[in-house]
């Protein structure tokens, strides 16, 4: 009935030493998606800067027009 709880493929191997690629290759993917995460939130940051200066000089254009 619940055959798709089978959990034989698992693997844990009797020579932990084979976790040590592993973890190698963990660190280094969690390091470049912290990077990626701060590189996005620094560019974030510079596009609502960008984005604030252009909507004041549309607001300063369409109160020029105004007048």
């Amino acid at each position: 009935m619940f055959s798709f709880l089978h959990l034989a493929f698992l693997y844990f191997p009797e020579d932990k030493s084979e976790y040590i690629p592993v973890v190698i290759e963990l660190v280094v993917l969690m390091v470049i998606c912290v990077l990626v995460f701060r590189w996005l939130l620094k560019k974030s940051k510079k596009d609502a800067e960008k984005a604030k200066v252009l909507e004041e000089r549309i607001m300063q254009t369409k109160q020029d027009k105004l007048k």
